[in-house]
């Protein structure tokens, strides 16, 4: 059984409901059979009925619930409720009204608010900012976090480095050049991600060009600088570095460059430097090794509201429905 399949047989027990508001777009309908016919998590679509089942021909989704926000019974009351938490902000009522009536991902994130549904996921015919933006206004950060930011989960076929071909890749989606203070904050959300998606003990890597101390560079100060943040912030995690990528996943590169790390050789969790590194990297793993990549995921929201890659397919769709089911778990 793939570790993909795994995740979905976890998410199988928890019962949840994940709301998708891309209900235009193919791909998330075939995902919605998919997740039915599996029994992965319930499912609540936005939109008309009627464009629904034109949109849906040939698919069964009879299993889900769909929610018309303009005959919705709780519309009203659900913008009264976005009213008040953005008044302060210089949020109307009729805007208020409007953007549930015209921003899916709005209602979305109201009904997960409100408790009806227990995450989201958006993103594949949606930017990053038009998924998330809504989530940091309604469902805010969780307590005693300060960052919010995105890992991919990859799945390398037939590597014997990582935990099996599982990583976690962080952060690929969201922080462009992080400061060490984020990149610390960083670290240690992905540790806990890997951790919730595998069950395993993250052992996590600050990547960099350089590996304890081979090159000098303002670059790699601030990996550096990272690193010592997070041991006194986070003094039970498993991290090091700074670690170039061959010293942190392979065993025999690590006994050369950093023979003294107990994470060089071992990581399972790698934490890249800037969102230029991780992308790229995430999407050669992809592209070049066959790997599945499933985000980028959120960590750090209250509730579980994640993105999607544009280019992503209807299996890319479930087994982020599956990882936003075990994120609404706790577990």
């Amino acid at each position: 059984m793939s570790f993909i399949n795994n995740i979905i047989e976890k998410a199988k027990k928890e019962k949840k409901t994940i709301v998708l508001p891309e209900s235009n777009d193919r791909r998330v309908l075939e995902a919605t059979e998919k997740i039915l016919k599996n029994n992965i998590a319930k499912i609540i679509l936005i939109g008309s009925e009627q464009e629904i089942k034109n949109n849906s021909e040939g698919l069964n989704i009879n299993g889900a619930t769909i929610i018309d926000p303009s005959k919705y019974n709780k519309t009203e009351e659900l913008a009264n409720k976005l009213y008040e938490l953005r008044k302060e902000k210089g949020l109307t009522k009729e805007e208020a009204h409007k953007l549930l009536l015209t921003d899916y991902m709005y209602i979305s994130c109201m009904l997960v608010k409100e408790g009806i549904a227990d995450g989201v996921v958006s993103g594949a015919c949606h930017s990053s900012a038009n998924t998330l933006r809504p989530a940091l206004q309604i469902i805010k950060t969780a307590p005693g976090v300060e960052l919010v930011s995105a890992f991919f989960l990859m799945m390398v076929p037939d590597c014997e480095y990582g935990y099996n071909g599982v990583f976690v890749f962080s952060d690929c989606g969201l922080e462009q050049n992080p400061t060490p203070e984020k990149l610390a904050d960083i670290a240690y959300s992905s540790s806990k991600s890997f951790e919730l998606v595998t069950g395993e003990k993250a052992i996590t890597a600050m990547l960099s060009h350089s590996t304890k101390g081979s090159a000098k560079h303002a670059d790699v100060d601030k990996v550096l600088e990272a690193l010592k943040i997070a041991k006194e912030k986070f003094p039970t995690l498993n991290v090091d570095g700074e670690l170039q990528l061959d010293a942190a996943i392979v065993p025999e590169v690590a006994a050369t460059k950093a023979p003294n790390s107990k994470v060089a050789g071992h990581a399972n969790t790698l934490i890249f430097p800037d969102l230029d590194a991780g992308n790229i990297g995430y999407k050669l793993v992809q592209r070049l090794a066959k790997a599945e990549a499933y985000g980028p995921i959120t960590q750090g929201i209250n509730k579980p509201v994640n993105d999607l890659s544009r280019g992503c397919s209807s299996d890319d769709i479930v087994g982020v429905v599956a990882i936003t089911v075990l994120q609404a778990a706790g577990k």
